[in-house]
């Protein structure tokens, strides 16, 4: 069965009250020709090990604090904040508390 998106005007539930963070899941909310837009929830010391995708993205933490290594060093983000990394610059994401993200990918025809 594939995957339900969110439709064009569709109010998408990114924060859940009481939600437990502490297991890892990742769900595309949306995905067109131009973007993808990702769910993503982080518990305490797991992450993504270096990659890179050829779009720009953001990252936003929303709850928690994760880090992100990248151009060479650690940024910490906290509940509240974003990153903007540029197409294809090579990224590691660690969350150092249990945390929920919401990452956008512009994607390249």
């Amino acid at each position: 069965m594939a995957l339900q998106h969110a439709a064009s005007g569709e109010v998408i539930v990114i924060q859940r009250e009481s939600e437990d963070l502490s297991q890892f899941s990742s769900i595309a909310l949306r995905k067109t020709a131009q973007m993808e837009l990702i769910r993503m929830v982080l518990p305490a010391g797991k992450g993504l090990p270096e990659h890179k995708v050829a779009g720009e993205i953001t990252l936003q933490c929303l709850q928690g604090e994760i880090e992100v290594d990248a151009y060479g060093r650690g940024v910490l983000l906290r509940g509240g904040e974003m990153l903007f990394l540029e197409g294809g610059a090579p990224h590691a994401v660690r969350a150092l508390q249990d945390s929920l993200a919401l990452l956008t990918i512009l994607l390249k025809d």
